[in-house]
């Protein structure tokens, strides 16, 4: 029988601990509560000898998880933001929480896998895509950075890849997510109930290699060229005219989906993920996306960008400063200074745990 809350279904079968994300007309978009629901069973399970693997699966047809919930953070933000910063502390926690999970940590990521989405699934140990996988971290387009680990997970992947979506927040499917190494493996969708339930008999690995399949041909690595050459320029104006000037329609229209995204947002985007290529560990990143978030709670885009995708849907964002020229080196730093609250502090918490250990 299931528990949890209504938001977040949990059961045992067998060997295996089932997280579902339950909101399904909200695609499961996380809310706090349900971030503090799923932290809570890998407590719980992290210390049952009776289960050796965790799964992360979504309710309904849609997806495994959209995101967090951005109308709360955009009336949250209009209010002053506290709220918004707490769920970010608990949900980067947890982030970094399922990347060291000493358990296989098996994330369904069937449907749409976007934003809090990925960082719930992408950070475990067994990422499984389907043909029906649309992954991505579209957050510059709602005048936001990527987080949840987002940079570091694009910023290693290979060669500008992870620039080119990050800053065009645009998705992928199965076998670009397994390049970019935002997935492991591709299972039918059709075969998952039969993948779960091989994974409540068996191991992870031996499970998921009786379903694993070639996922459909990506588009990615066709592209390798003219996005590698592009997105080494060192301004966000410079990437837009490389990318208008090689001729390749596909360029052109990465160009222009550029230009329609918060122009704020673009350059503290690419600012965040070349610092984060450069820090060691996911929770130095966390530290670092945790500034840039809190900074992002306190600039006219964020509310902009939701007011015009969610609430109002007119598509019609106007973003402040309108253009790229008007972004300035200075507002770009205010994206990197301390919290008013304080620093989320994950790094230093992982190295005195650490220092424990080792003594």
């Amino acid at each position: 029988m299931p528990t949890g809350t209504p938001d977040v279904l949990l059961r045992t079968e067998g060997r295996v601990g089932f997280v579902t994300l339950n909101r399904p007309r909200a695609i499961n978009a996380l809310t706090h509560a349900m971030v503090l629901a799923v932290d809570g069973a890998l407590t719980a399970w992290e210390h049952d000898p009776a289960v050796t693997t965790v799964v992360i699966e979504g309710a309904g047809e849609r997806g495994l998880c959209a995101g967090g919930d951005i109308r709360a953070i955009h009336d949250d933000a209009r209010a002053g933001g506290s709220a918004s910063a707490a769920f970010w502390r608990d949900e980067y926690r947890l982030n970094a929480r399922i990347s060291h999970y000493p358990k296989p940590y098996v994330a369904l990521m069937d449907g749409i896998v976007m934003g809090g989405g990925v960082g719930v699934s992408a950070h475990g140990s067994v990422r499984v895509v389907t043909e029906r996988s649309r992954i991505a971290m579209p957050e510059t387009g709602i005048g936001f950075v990527p987080d949840v680990g987002g940079t570091r997970l694009l910023g290693r992947a290979p060669g500008e890849l992870g620039t080119h979506l990050a800053l065009t927040g645009g998705h992928v499917g199965a076998a670009d997510a397994i390049l970019t190494g935002l997935a492991d493996a591709c299972v039918p969708s059709a075969e998952l109930p039969s993948l779960t339930r091989d994974l409540t008999e068996l191991p992870a690995e031996e499970a998921l290699a009786r379903h694993a399949v070639a996922p459909p041909a990506g588009v990615l690595d066709g592209q390798r060229e003219w996005i590698d050459a592009c997105y080494t320029a060192p301004t966000v104006e410079e990437i837009v005219e490389r990318l208008f000037d090689t001729g390749v329609p596909a360029a052109k229209e990465a160009a222009e989906t550029l230009l329609g995204r918060s122009p704020a947002a673009l350059k503290a985007t690419l600012a965040t993920l070349r610092r984060s290529r450069a820090l060691a560990t996911l929770e130095e990143v966390l530290d670092l996306e945790y500034r840039v978030s809190c900074a992002a709670l306190t600039t006219p885009d964020l509310v902009e960008g939701i007011r015009a995708q969610v609430v109002d849907k007119d598509r019609d964002p106007h973003w402040t400063p309108a253009t790229l020229a008007e972004v300035t080196e200075a507002d770009v730093a205010r994206y990197f200074a301390v919290p008013a609250g304080g620093d989320l502090g994950l790094a230093a918490s992982a190295a005195g745990r650490g220092a424990r250990g080792g003594a």
